[in-house]
């Protein structure tokens, strides 16, 4: 198939394992064994059980009426924020956790950068019993302070990541670190689409079970298993590989991405890596990333912390790169503004994140008879002091 990962581990020319020699042993056992271990039956049946019981799946797909009428085409809003500790992240730690279980690891460490990953991964290692270590920037400690006292709260040792920008690329920089010195107890629960080999693919069939929901929901809404479009914000971008999943090989379906433009494209903080990156490789993966001409990674910036990478996942990059996908870019100031248009609108406060994919909707160009799925990733809780912050429509540092 065109758009899945092939058995060397690439989409397109994205993607590979380009790893330490110390984790190598981690990163082979894993790509002989995921899918072996996915497909039994005493797997899938605990996923999904997990997934129904634990997480409240499946996740409703709302038609957002007004938000209809006013673009003039049909807008139905994929509700992974009402997923147990409000946003898809959980789906894939969920599955990862009973992976690591099957491998005999008995110590988690994560990434993360908005916070929900690291959520979502305290609250399986919770459940399941398990050490728990999450690496997040100082930065971003500071900006989503209320997932932090979820994670302590939950049991987890969240350490600051000190270095460059102190976000979610030096948060997962650490984390790596640490999986090279503990690489025989510790399995690394990645929460994007992102890292080497097998981590993209895993990560996109954890997630998913959010296309295949939608199959199923637009089929009894609508009569018809396809919508026109379907939109997502993008930073490493699991909740779009998630939502696209099920509908890659159909070109007749339209895949838009929206990036978080920061202060603008062009002024030196933003983090629309489809425009300003070019192929390199981080974090064990080869992508689009923003470097220097020397191969330097150019310092990403959003006021959204989970869009704030300079890279993108080796799928997107490849979706990207072949046209299957259409990419848009949102400020931070028009996701603040659409954040608080889909609040008064729908009633419904999304993450900042998700915020930016609602931003362009009215730049689609969706016909009357058209439908279009938003997939809502995320809700805002953990941005409230944000969102207080421009409570007067002032645009000032959060």
């Amino acid at each position: 198939m065109k758009y899945q990962v092939n058995e060397t581990g690439f989409y397109g020319q994205f993607g590979g394992s380009f790893i330490p020699e110390m984790l190598h042993s981690n990163i082979d056992t894993l790509q002989k064994q995921y899918l072996s271990i996915m497909a039994e039956d005493s797997f899938q049946k605990e996923f999904r059980k997990l997934l129904k019981d634990y997480v409240g799946r499946p996740s409703p797909l709302y038609y957002a009426a007004k938000l209809s009428k006013e673009l003039n085409t049909n807008v139905y809003l994929k509700r992974e924020d009402l997923n147990h500790t409000g946003a898809h992240k959980i789906n894939n730690t969920i599955g990862q956790i009973l992976l690591a279980q099957r491998l005999g690891k008995t110590r988690i460490i994560a990434e993360t950068g908005a916070g929900q990953h690291g959520v979502a991964t305290a609250t399986v290692c919770a459940l399941m019993g398990l050490e728990c270590v999450v690496y997040m920037g100082s930065t971003d400690i500071k900006r989503q302070a209320p997932n932090v006292a979820r994670m302590r709260m939950l049991g987890a040792r969240v350490e600051p990541a000190l270095s460059g920008s102190q976000t979610l690329k030096d948060a997962t920089n650490e984390a790596i670190r640490d999986w090279i010195n503990n690489p025989v107890d510790t399995h690394y629960i990645i929460g994007s689409v992102v890292g080497p080999h097998p981590y993209p693919d895993l990560v996109a069939r954890f997630q998913s079970v959010i296309s295949e929901e939608m199959k199923w929901q637009l089929k009894e809404q609508t009569g018809s298993e396809n919508p026109d479009y379907i939109v997502a914000c993008v930073g490493g971008g699991s909740n779009a590989a998630g939502a696209f999943y099920h509908y890659l090989e159909d070109e007749a379906v339209k895949l838009v991405l929206v990036e978080a433009a920061g202060l603008g494209i062009d002024t030196g903080e933003s983090a629309a890596t489809s425009v300003l990156g070019s192929m390199g490789i981080i974090h064990g993966s080869r992508t689009l990333l923003m470097q220097t001409e020397d191969g330097q990674i150019v310092e990403p910036y959003s006021i959204s912390a989970g869009l704030d990478y300079p890279g993108i996942g080796p799928l997107h990059a490849h979706l990207i790169k072949s046209e299957r996908a259409q990419v848009f870019s949102a400020t931070d100031e028009e996701a603040i503004k659409a954040a608080f248009h889909l609040t008064r609108e729908e009633g419904i406060i999304p993450a900042l994140e998700t915020a930016h994919a609602f931003a362009i909707l009215d730049q689609i160009g969706a016909k009357p008879d058209e439908s279009m799925v938003v997939c809502l990733s995320g809700r805002g809780d953990k941005d409230l002091s944000t969102y207080i912050a421009h409570l007067d429509g002032e645009i000032v540092d959060s």
